[in-house]
């Protein structure tokens, strides 16, 4: 199983490549897990991941940088349909558009905005940083481990900006930060999570590991 991490310049991705690796390890799968830079390493992949840290348009544009790899994304989403995975901002790209510093296009896979986190109580803090609970709302086979509960349900948060997608159907998991985050999407062959599984210990890597052997 090849596994590409697209690496378009967010940041650091070594320790989600290593998270990966060890999930794959412990679940006994032969994956060969890459920051993959790029489009011919993301079209060669079985399972690709899409990480995003800072700014929605910055993220976008990273991307659009790279010549061919946005036309490769689209292609192992939509038209091969491979199971994809995109984490925090890689998860807000999705949506129709982001509000970030201005109004951007996003690939508009799941119709929504992602909008500034506005919690009820004044008292917490933006960015929304630190562990929260996650809450199951549609059965999804890759969040498994949530409702066994055996490692507990909280996850690890960075971000200021929460996705809102248009049908109360492409959410997956929820969680409370003054007011209802969403904290998992998906349709089809399509996944996201706003929290980082790379930095959620167990719960993190079993769901990391969930993802690696789902079949949409």
């Amino acid at each position: 199983m090849k596994v590409a991490i697209v690496d378009y310049g967010s940041g650091n991705l070594r320790s989600a490549q290593k998270a990966f690796e060890r999930a794959a390890k412990e679940a006994g799968l032969e994956a060969e897990v890459s920051l993959a830079r790029t489009p011919e390493e993301v079209l060669a992949a079985d399972r690709v991941v899409l990480p995003g840290v800072g700014a929605f348009a910055d993220c976008m544009s990273g991307i659009k940088a790279i010549g061919g790899m946005h036309q490769a994304i689209e292609e192992v989403a939509l038209k091969t349909a491979r199971p994809f995975l995109g984490i925090c901002v890689g998860m807000q790209l999705m949506a129709t558009r982001g509000l970030e510093h201005g109004e951007h296009r996003g690939f508009g896979w799941i119709p929504g905005q992602v909008a500034p986190i506005a919690p009820a109580d004044r008292a917490l803090k933006i960015p929304h940083m630190g562990w929260n609970e996650l809450e199951v709302v549609q059965p999804h086979p890759v969040l498994l481990p949530l409702l066994r509960g055996e490692h507990g349900r909280h996850a690890y948060f960075v971000h200021s900006y929460h996705f809102q997608p248009a049908d109360s159907r492409h959410i997956v998991a929820l969680s409370d930060y003054g007011g209802p985050i969403t904290a998992a999407v998906g349709r089809d062959n399509l996944l996201g999570f706003q929290f980082h599984p790379e930095k959620s210990q167990r719960l993190g890597l079993e769901l990391i590991s969930a993802f690696l052997q789902w079949r949409p």
